[in-house]
């Protein structure tokens, strides 16, 4: 009974958080029109760059636990990642809408696992590698390539996913040796370090109307970041991480209903495949990681 309430509560803090992701999404793409992609992440960054000193400042004598990284170099590289990887989908946000943008998007999780054997030297058999390629031909009816409809937009979408994907499986290898206090104090500074000179050289007034979306952008993002933890922390990974597919549920709605964006018929095709692969993918990671769990319980209790 406790796990299925586990299980209930980390599903729900998982659809909590994607739905708090799409707003953002949404604010973002409103800002980003409105002035620049480079001062309003600016701004998110600094935003993101006290709450981690605060934070770490929490932590009293602890303080120095906080910061210090085993491994800075990838630290620095995985930040950098992430805040470059955030300003570019935030302009593709602003130039092909957020459903065309998400639809790619979709496949990070499969450019991830494909990008676990090289980095993490994980082991993906042929069923997952199967489903990688469908994903892709899913991806391929997104993009259209040498259709009238084709955007290098679109590519540089493709692009985000690399690199959000990447990010995610250099953040599992500093695991390794930081936690994820560490990890994100170091997204925090870095990114508004690296922010501060191009949204400097982009200032431009903000209408008051406009700082209360600001502010929100600001707080949901951490906010989200927040729920998905304590999803993954109430039930399994392989529980919860199919439902963050809901994601392109409720920008949908807002991309149609705020943003009068149009459901292409390429889109329709093409993101029930990305989805299908990835939850593919995801079910099979679960069920070797079982596996090699109950190999491992036998052969502790053979000895």
């Amino acid at each position: 009974m406790q796990k299925a309430s586990n299980a209930g509560r980390g599903i729900f803090l998982m659809l909590l958080a994607v739905m708090i992701f799409a707003v953002q999404d949404a604010i973002s793409r409103y800002l980003a029109e409105t002035y620049n992609v480079w001062f309003v992440m600016m701004i998110r960054f600094h935003v993101m760059f006290v709450a981690v000193i605060l934070l770490a400042l929490r932590r009293g004598p602890d303080f120095r636990s906080a910061i210090r990284s085993g491994m800075p170099k990838l630290q620095l590289f995985r930040s950098l990642l992430l805040v470059t990887q955030t300003c570019l989908i935030v302009t593709c946000f602003t130039k092909i809408g957020l459903i065309n943008t998400h639809a790619i998007f979709a496949s990070a999780p499969l450019i991830g696992a494909a990008l676990s054997v090289p980095i993490l030297g994980e082991k993906v058999g042929w069923r997952r590698w199967l489903a990688i390629a469908v994903g892709f031909i899913g991806v391929l009816i997104i993009l259209q390539p040498g259709a009238d409809s084709f955007s290098l937009m679109s590519l540089l979408v493709l692009i985000s996913a690399c690199m959000f994907a990447t990010y995610g499986v250099v953040t599992r290898l500093v695991s390794r040796t930081d936690s994820s206090a560490v990890s994100l104090f170091w997204a925090g500074i870095v990114g508004g370090i690296f922010m501060t000179p191009f949204g400097l050289a982009n200032i431009v007034p903000i209408a008051v109307a406009d700082w209360p979306w600001m502010a929100i952008l600001c707080v949901t993002g951490m906010g989200a970041h927040l729920l998905m933890i304590m999803a993954l922390e109430a039930a399994e990974p392989s529980i919860v991480q199919p439902f963050a597919y809901t994601q392109l549920v409720f920008v949908s709605f807002i991309g149609v209903v705020v943003f009068n964006e149009e459901l292409k018929t390429s889109v329709l095709m093409g993101t029930p495949i990305v989805i299908g692969a990835g939850l593919f993918t995801i079910w099979r990671t679960a069920v070797k990681a079982r596996a090699e769990k109950r190999a491992a319980l036998l052969q502790a209790g053979g000895r």
